[in-house]
């Protein structure tokens, strides 16, 4: 017997008079996952601790769900990948750390609490900072305690003693340390700036917080007087009630029509006030009047002509989206709705209106509360982009990172190439509250890791901590090392000083703009252009176990979604803060989408929650049909529905190993059980198949790995061997020869059994846990033995090449059986012609390709020259024929009008396909894989009509 073949070693020399195992008769995973997932934890399989040897670790942190809502699909997707290819490295023998952990969602979860405390009749403000907050950790704990168990419900295999929230201690240390840091680099500043201005949340938004879509809106054409001569100006706008913070109009400086026009004024419609015309490229000439009306305070683009020109800044909205003061006393305390109302009748009444047109036009929102965003000049703070951009390209063009896609790096690289600075502060209570003192003496601003009593540049105690908080992503961007203890032992360093207090921001690419300081600022401090030192920032003082064994991480798995959000800033954060990039591999996957590709939600009553489909097919289900149906730069369209196939595939694990296990009783487990060519088959099979589940999980190929472990299962194990050791099996005469085979194939079997459990358990961890704790062959937790690894010795060509022909000749048999509705218990009578080596394997293998083809007549020959025998059927195969007695099994004349019957229907198919791919239209218009798969329908539909054509000569 060769040993390599057999793993799964029984401990003792042989287990005599075995007795029959009992699975429930019906696969119900309600029954045992909720225990398997509490023996997993108690006893320490999700820590890096139990892993058998001590190499490199395999790292994840988790993309921290908000702590305010509850797992959706798109979370059940991205932490079921998560956990397949965590459990899967963890059976390779490797330490393996998967941290968990959960954002505090700044605005997300301040909402929810205003809207509490709303429909109670009570206002954040009434309450005060304190209580406020004290409301919102109680939300943060409940919404909590639902995040934890959803985990658990779908198996996440995390190290819950190492779970991390971005608000706990340790991670405040971390967010203060490099707020200080960019402070000290000159990488940090404060000033007037326009943001994205939400109204509903009353903060600032980043440009990648503000989500676009289309909406139909109205093009309003308006006159501006001239001031010094008769006529007017013909201009455009979709948001008339702005025009009362106009500071000019701008026309091109090629345009001859103005020419005449440049450095006159007009006068504002309503306001009285006289604009001037400038000049600009930013104009576009060809796009209606070529005429621009110029709102720096309200407009990113108007705000950019403001600063070439040096045109005054006349802000008109309140942070509540109300107009202020700076309009005529009709208009203030208007919102922005009422006040265009109240402008049109006005321009209409004053013969300034022309005309309106529809139109559609991107819109921004909020992408939490989903208002209008409003560009609005306000007091931000920024971080400095563009030096922490350019060593995260450098460190993507030197190989260190890897994105699978490989398509991801071009987002990746135009983003950075085109990054603009990140407005940090947010006019929020919950969150990491700005570590920054403003000074009522000298007007200085003084940054600290650590609360002051007094300023740190003229010692006065007259001063005031900032009372904005920091954007969430601020603390997320840090995750993969504040994480793992970096920072957390910071906190009495010293502030971080720096000369001018408030300073004007890079002169490149920003995405709020500065203003020259206005009358009372602070001076400026000369921008700087120098990229950031490259030496990063010490961590905490004494050595962190954690972080220098696990930092940097392996990989990160999200959806593209937050490619700009998270991916890109974790890894300039990495690089500036540790000098390392924070993982290598970052896998893209796709979001759930419903079978139409709609996104899920719940205006349109298309989402799924993932608990509710553990609860109906199972924790497994959910993660091997999300895994199946995840292909690489795609996304998932799945409906309740889809989830039935990894129910089915569980349930046929389930009842495979069930039939294995109740045949058990009275046989023995032997040592070194010789092997039959099917045995050598199947575990070159398995061998094969555990290649490509290898070479599949590295390249993060999740469909590609769950086809492999299904066709190898279903197919290879159960369809065909487990089918082939029924031969074994077969009672006859209790003799010892009879009882021998019966151990000896008992053994194979079992073996064949554990280790497949092994090779689809990260895929399929609980049902294959809860099987795996029943054999008599196995010892401990699936979850951390190991998994199995090609070797070269058990590839057995020769029966691979044989059991290639031995299925052909069985498939051809089983279809004709199907085609010709035979039931399984009626037994064929068969002659095939072939010669050679497949004549000696069949042969060889006759009794088995009886059992599975059921046929209950054999004859096996090379004469070749007598023709199709009368009353069969005849298929050809990979050299050789196979002639089925047909008219022995069936009546033949009703199975003559079966197939006419099918052989109509097949032509009429065949017919409406032909004529839609004769349609130019459709050829033309339709998707191109459209068009390929009809191509595809015709002809398997020719081949079909083809062979039912055959049939009939033949009978």
């Amino acid at each position: 017997m060769e040993l390599e073949f057999i793993e799964s070693f029984v401990k003792n020399s042989y287990i005599l008079d075995m007795k029959a195992i009992e699975l429930a008769k019906a696969y119900d995973p309600k029954t045992f996952e909720t225990r398997i997932y509490t023996a997993w934890k108690e006893q320490g399989a999700f820590k890096p601790e139990s892993a058998k040897c001590d190499g490199k670790p395999y790292v994840i942190t988790i993309p921290p769900p908000n702590v305010t809502g509850v797992l959706h699909l798109g979370h059940g997707l991205n932490n079921s990948l998560q956990d397949i290819i965590v459990r899967y490295h963890r059976m390779r023998g490797v330490p393996t750390l998967w941290v968990p952990g959960t954002d505090h969602a700044g605005i997300a979860t301040q909402n929810v609490v205003e809207r509490k405390l709303k429909e109670q009749g009570k206002s954040r403000h009434e309450l005060g900072r304190d209580k406020f907050l004290d409301e919102t950790w109680k939300v943060k704990n409940e919404h909590h305690a639902i995040i934890v168990e959803q985990l658990a419900r779908i198996g996440a295999s995390v190290d819950w003693d190492r779970e991390r929230f971005t608000l706990d201690e340790g991670l405040a240390h971390a967010v203060r340390e490099v707020f200080v840091t960019l402070y000290e680099r000159d990488l940090l500043y404060k000033g007037n700036y326009l943001v994205n201005w939400c109204t509903s949340c009353s903060t600032a938004l980043s440009d990648d917080e503000v989500e676009h879509e289309d909406m139909s809106g109205r093009m309003y054409h308006l006159r501006y007087y001239h001031t010094e001569e008769d006529g007017f100006i013909e201009l455009a706008t979709t948001r008339p009630e702005t025009l009362l913070g106009d500071t000019a109009v701008a026309v091109h400086p090629e345009d001859e029509r103005y020419a005449n026009l440049i450095g006159k004024s007009v006068k504002l419609p309503l306001a009285g006030r006289e604009i001037p015309v400038v000049c600009d490229t930013y104009v576009d000439r060809a796009f209606g009047t070529g005429v621009v009306k110029i709102t720096p305070a309200h407009d990113p683009n108007d705000w950019e002509v403001a600063q070439r020109h040096d045109l005054p800044v006349l802000n008109i909205l309140n942070p509540d989206g109300t107009l202020n003061s700076e309009v005529p006393e009709k208009y203030r305390g208007l919102t922005v709705k009422k006040a265009r109302a109240a402008v049109l009748e006005d321009l209409k009444a004053g013969g300034w209106y022309i005309k309106e047109e529809p139109i559609n036009h991107a819109v921004g929102h909020c992408y939490r509360c989903r208002t209008i965003i409003e560009p609005f000049l306000s007091k931000q703070w920024f971080v400095r982009m563009q030096p922490l951009a350019e060593k995260a390209l450098a460190c993507w063009r030197n190989g260190e990172i890897i994105f699978y896609p490989r398509k991801w790096e071009h987002t990746y690289r135009h983003w950075l190439e085109n990054i603009r600075d990140w407005c940090v502060s947010r006019q929020l209570w919950w969150g990491h509250r700005i570590p920054a003192w403003d000074c009522a003496d000298c007007g200085k601003i003084s940054v600290s890791r650590s609360d002051i009593s007094a300023c740190s540049h003229c010692g006065s105690v007259n001063i005031e901590q900032d009372p904005d908080v920091l954007d969430t992503w601020f603390s997320s961007w840090l995750w993969p090392f504040s994480t793992l203890g970096w920072g957390s032992g910071i906190g009495d360093q010293g502030s971080g000083i720096r000369e001018g207090g408030e300073v004007s921001p890079l002169a490149s690419k920003p995405s709020a703009f500065s203003l020259p300081p206005s009358a009372g600022d602070t001076p400026a401090t000369p921008p700087s252009s120098t990229p950031s030192p490259q030496s990063p920032v010490p961590g905490p003082r004494s050595p962190v176990p954690d972080l220098d064994r696990f930092y940097p991480t392996t990989a990160l798995i999200t959806a593209y979604d937050i490619i700009f959000f998270w991916v890109a800033r974790m890894i300039m954060a990495g690089l500036e803060f540790t000098g390392k990039a924070p993982f290598r591999d970052i896998y893209i996957h796709g979001l759930v989408r419903d079978k139409q590709g709609r996104k899920m939600s719940k205006s349109l009553g298309n989402g799924l929650d993932p608990l509710e489909l553990v609860d109906e097919f199972g924790g497994d289900a959910l993660k091997f049909t999300l895994a199946f149906m995840c292909a690489q730069g795609q996304d998932v369209l799945v409906d309740r529905e889809s989830f039935k196939m990894g129910s089915r595939f569980a349930n046929k694990v389930w009842n495979a190993s069930r039939y294995i296990l109740m045949n058990l009783e009275g046989r023995e487990l032997v040592n070194n059980p010789d092997l039959l060519p099917v045995d050598k088959w199947i575990y070159s099979r398995l061998n094969n198949a555990a290649q490509a589940m290898k070479d599949a999980f590295l390249s993060y190929r999740y469909n590609d790995a769950a086809l492999t472990a299904y066709e190898y299962f279903w197919n290879d194990f159960c369809d065909w061997y487990v089918e082939a050791t029924k031969l074994s099996m077969k009672t006859g005469e209790d003799s010892a020869v009879n009882a021998a085979e019966k151990n000896r194939a008992t053994t194979v079997l079992l073996d064949v059994l554990a280790e497949s459990l092994r090779l689809l358990h990260p895929l399929l961890p609980f049902v294959t846990e809860e099987i795996y704790s029943k054999l008599p062959n196995t010892e401990g937790l699936l979850i951390t033995a190991p998994y199995p690894e090609f070797d070269e010795r058990r590839n057995s060509s020769d029966e691979i090449r044989h059991f290639a022909f031995l299925r052909e000749f069985v498939r051809l048999i089983r279809t004709l059986r199907a085609e010709c509705t035979i039931t399984q218990d009626k037994k064929l009578r068969v002659l095939v012609r072939l010669d050679g080596e497949q004549e000696q394997v069949l042969k060889q293998n006759e009794g088995l390709v009886k059992l599975l083809a059921g046929i209950g007549e054999l004859e096996i020959t090379a004469d070749a020259a007598n023709g199709r025998p009368p009353g069969s059927i005849g298929m050809a195969g990979s050299g050789f024929e196979v002639f089925v007695f047909i008219a022995e099994a069936v009546d033949i004349t009703a199975l003559k009008r079966k197939f006419e019957k099918d052989l109509d229907r097949d032509r009429a198919y065949i017919r409406s396909l032909q004529t839609k791919l004769a349609n130019d239209q459709f050829v033309k218009n339709a998707p191109p894989e459209l068009v390929a798969a009809e191509k595809t329908k015709l002809e398997e539909g020719l081949a079909r009509t083809g062979k039912i054509e055959s049939y009939l000569r033949d009978l």
